[in-house]
């Protein structure tokens, strides 16, 4: 009996180790990469979906701002081969890989009033279902898009028209329509790694780039430039992916989680946005009290407009039937953000 006892117990303990060695290995670590500092728009919103996923998971995120695994074509490639399971990422760089998503290019298409095109981003047909598709056929899977914030063109020379853009040698991301975007402006577009524009800047190599305010603001763009004009052209969007078969092979409580997490870092990015271009301008006026700020009319504003019509020609002339649904849907969905 007393032998019984003893395999019993070395049963129970048996089991009791393996049970843990199993519970171990369902807790992963996993990776997550994105285009800006961790104190940026992307790494706020990283550092919230980490914070609500591992309160609700066993997993741990970790998390790798911009130039620790590259560039931005770097991380893009390690996610569409599952090194990172997780990548945050600009239509504006994956234009050239997913040729519709360079549809939020397309000048004055997206509202500039915050509260329309915050419900655009929650409800958006176009986002929630088109995308998702498109995406999934790069082995990845949309988890959400959102703005952040508005988009100003920082140069050495005022701009107020197309004709100051002439000659002007314009840093743009490597995004087919953003090359027609600032032809269509007048400028001469140059695409470059966002790790060269600071240098290109200061030795003239380009002459202008563009970004929202807050990243003009923490990455010192406004130290190598003098100007920053208002256009209202756009709303820097950005989207965060998994890899499509890390995702595909989660149980339904992990996928679950995901969303709930994205969904939690969703709504906390748009309330975090509130003052942030406010903040950001009164940082660099400060720092160089002789900036420039040109906030342009609607007269001027009509011919850099009128110059939208001929991107969104050249948008459906890149993408097709499927661009052109595309952008139908879109417009349909902005339409009902605006009611």
């Amino acid at each position: 009996m007393k032998f019984f006892n003893q395999k019993y117990l070395g049963g129970i303990a048996m089991a009791a180790v393996f049970a843990a060695g199993m519970s171990t290995a369902k807790a992963d670590t996993w990776k997550y990469a994105f285009e800006e500092a961790i104190t940026d728009v992307q790494g706020v919103f990283a550092t919230k979906f980490k914070e609500e996923l591992e309160k609700n998971t066993d997993h741990e995120v970790q998390l790798y701002p911009y130039g620790t695994l590259g560039e931005s074509a770097d991380i893009m490639e390690q996610a569409q081969a599952g090194i990172l399971q997780f990548v945050d990422q600009s239509p504006g760089f994956t234009g050239s890989l997913i040729p519709e998503a360079q549809v939020f290019f397309v000048p004055y298409l997206l509202p500039s009033d915050t509260k329309e095109l915050n419900s655009f981003f929650r409800n958006s047909k176009a986002i929630n279902e088109n995308f998702k598709d498109l995406y999934a056929q790069q082995n990845l899977e949309l988890l959400t898009m959102f703005p952040e914030g508005e988009v100003v063109m920082t140069t050495k020379e005022e701009v107020r028209s197309p004709s100051d853009l002439d000659e002007v040698k314009f840093r743009v991301m490597t995004n087919p329509l953003l090359v027609e975007s600032y032809k269509a402006f007048g400028a001469t577009p140059t695409p470059l790694p966002w790790g060269e524009v600071y240098g290109g800047l200061q030795t003239n190599i380009i002459q202008g780039q563009e970004n929202p305010l807050f990243f003009v603001d923490s990455t010192k763009m406004y130290e190598v430039t003098d100007v920053i004009t208002y256009a209202g052209h756009n709303n820097f969007t950005t989207a965060v992916m998994a890899n499509k078969e890390f995702y595909d092979g989660l149980s339904d409580e992990d996928k679950k989680a995901i969303q709930a997490a994205t969904d939690a870092a969703f709504e906390y990015i748009l309330d975090y946005q509130k003052g942030l271009s406010e903040q950001a301008i009164e940082n660099i006026k400060k720092a160089k009290p002789d900036m420039k700020v040109v906030v342009l009319s609607e007269e001027e504003r009509a011919p850099f407009k009128a110059a939208a019509a001929t991107v969104e020609e050249k948008f459906i002339e890149m993408t097709g039937d499927s661009g052109k649904a595309i952008l139908e849907q879109m417009k349909a969905d902005l339409k009902a953000a605006m009611k």
